[in-house]
């Protein structure tokens, strides 16, 4: 409520500056000083521009220190979020100075020579030094700059370490599917010609990596531990979004991507750190896909790494989920399957209910 009043208040002010404005504008017309070479309100706008630079800079410091541990910087929990944060801060600070100086020469000058009788700017039109200044230094803090980030860039794009975790990421609209390798650590093939509303990822049962992966309801991912996402979409592009990772990645279809992390904080700590006992690390999309682009929200938990192990081996096969499909692995793999998921009669699969999983009646 009181940055709404605020912001009526500014606007308020404005319009009151420019009523007097032009009232003095009016006033010169009717005294019939209108022709004067320069106006009355010449010194009037020379000195709004320096309060404007004023008011400016103090209040974009206020806007932005005021509140920003609360409102705007999100506690970070991945190694690689620590560097973007600081390559993030030095890029800050070298703009913002760059910038308040600029803007003090800028409105400053403008103050200084305003239109004063009998006096005539000096002419300057070149100096080598200040050109040689203004281009090098410039060039070489871009480039540092440039550099540092591109470094950061490669390194979370590359090849993740031996022995990540390995997850596939894909989104649709409007919702993520996740799909994780079983004990193999090897995700199966998939293919766009076997989507279908229950096989929605496309898996591919001609390849015996995919009989043990399984897809989850929510995102587990060890403290500690490399992490990897394979990321690929199935409609229209979609961005894998998770801010306290610092983790940002588009979802092309027809163009797998990948983005590899490591966790700091799992979701006790950061619920302990923010004081916040409903917290959740969340993946969203950060592409505007469509109209139901709001609903692409998928919950990731950071456990320990025992507690993640055992999560892990805790879940069940997606085919031994779906039985049916086991018409679609190829009869030379069968026996591969049933030992793999514990089936019991992996042979006779002409009817599809007909298959038994070992365990059930």
């Amino acid at each position: 409520m009181l940055k709404v009043i605020i912001i009526i208040a500014a606007i308020l002010i404005l319009v009151i500056l420019f009523a007097i404005f032009r009232v003095s504008s009016l006033v010169d017309v009717i005294k019939g000083d209108s022709s004067n070479k320069i106006p009355s309100s010449n010194s009037l706008q020379a000195n709004l521009l320096l309060l404007f630079l004023i008011i400016g800079l103090t209040g974009g410091f206020y806007y932005s220190f005021g509140g920003l541990e609360e409102d705007f910087v999100l506690p970070v929990a991945s190694k690689h979020g620590v560097i973007t944060d600081t390559l993030f801060w030095w890029t800050m600070a070298i703009t913002g100075i760059v910038f308040i100086v600029t803007q003090i020469f800028l409105f400053g000058f403008s103050w200084k020579y305003q239109h004063r009788e009998n006096q005539v700017a000096y002419f300057y039109p070149h100096n080598n030094k200040l050109e040689m200044i203004w281009t090098i230094i410039p060039a070489i803090v871009l480039a540092a700059l440039v550099f540092t980030g591109w470094k950061a860039w490669i390194d979370i794009t590359r090849e993740s370490p031996e022995g990540s975790e390995v997850i596939e990421i894909m989104g649709y609209q409007y919702a993520w599917a996740v799909r994780y390798p079983g004990a193999d650590n090897v995700l199966g093939n998939y293919s766009y010609l076997k989507i279908d509303a229950t096989n929605q990822m496309g898996i591919d049962f001609s390849d015996r990596a995919s009989f043990d992966d399984f897809i989850p309801r929510e995102i587990h991912v060890p403290k500690g531990k490399p992490v990897r996402f394979n990321i690929r979409a199935r409609d229209v592009i979609h961005s894998v979004y998770q801010p306290h990772f610092r983790l940002q990645m588009n979802a092309v279809p027809g163009m797998p991507t990948q983005f590899w992390f490591e966790p700091t904080k799992t979701t006790e700590e950061m619920r302990a750190e923010t004081n916040n006992p409903d917290f959740q690390y969340e993946l969203v999309c950060n592409k505007i896909c469509g109209q139901g682009h709001f609903a692409m929200r998928y919950i990731i938990v950071v456990d320990e790494l025992e507690d993640y192990n055992e999560w892990f081996k805790s879940q069940e096969p997606w085919l031994k989920q779906n039985a049916d499909y086991l018409t679609e692995v190829p009869a030379k793999l069968r026996e591969v399957a049933s030992i793999t998921l514990g089936i019991e009669n992996p042979l006779d699969l002409n009817v599809p209910n007909g298959v038994k999983i070992s365990g059930s009646k």
